[in-house]
């Protein structure tokens, strides 16, 4: 196989290919999910860069409290007549699917007023640079570099690679075992 042909193949691979860059977020690290103490939840999200593929995990203790998933009307007034879902394990795993915003609450009377309650944003990130549009009203796109990452004593990778460079280290290193015997 020529060099040329070798090239094509990396790019072709490299394309094919998702690197998944998923997290694991503990809500309130290590305070968990409690009306103890004097964590803002909402101080907590803002610090992350929730993405597809995360997980959300709920620490509590299942006595006390529990997890619902509810509308952004519903977590606003902290209404729990009519959940989406209702978690009540004490550790709850909660994986992110879709971009936009995820709104949890304790559903125990009272908890929601005093601030047990989080809203996990996923915000859709372009990895491209963004495009004129004719429209005075066309959304603002966000930059990756704009987006805080999360600190590593607050997230925990899955996949230690890091950037274009570790993806395509890895190609590079495949394809070299692959094609080694061609040569």
């Amino acid at each position: 196989m020529t060099l040329v042909e070798r090239v094509v193949v990396l790019f072709i691979v490299m394309t094919i290919v998702k690197v998944s860059y998923a997290a694991v977020y503990k809500v309130g690290d290590s305070a968990g999910w409690t009306t103890l103490g004097t964590i803002d939840y909402r101080k907590w999200a803002a610090t992350k860069n929730f993405q597809i593929g995360d997980t959300i995990i709920f620490e509590y203790n299942a006595k006390f409290h529990n997890v619902m998933r509810v509308t952004h009307a519903m977590y606003k007034t902290c209404n729990a007549s009519s959940p989406i879902a209702t978690f009540t394990t004490g550790k709850d795993s909660i994986n992110i699917t879709n971009h936009g915003h995820h709104f949890f609450f304790c559903g125990v009377p009272g908890h929601c007023q005093a601030g047990q309650k989080v809203d996990i944003n996923v915000l859709k990130v372009s990895a491209e640079a963004p495009t004129p549009s004719g429209s005075a009203l066309a959304s603002p796109t966000v930059q990756a570099s704009t987006v805080p990452a999360p600190s590593p004593s607050n997230a925990t990778p899955l996949i230690s690679l890091n950037g274009s460079f570790g993806l395509v280290g890895l190609a590079m290193g495949i394809l070299s075992l692959a094609f080694s015997s061609y040569v």
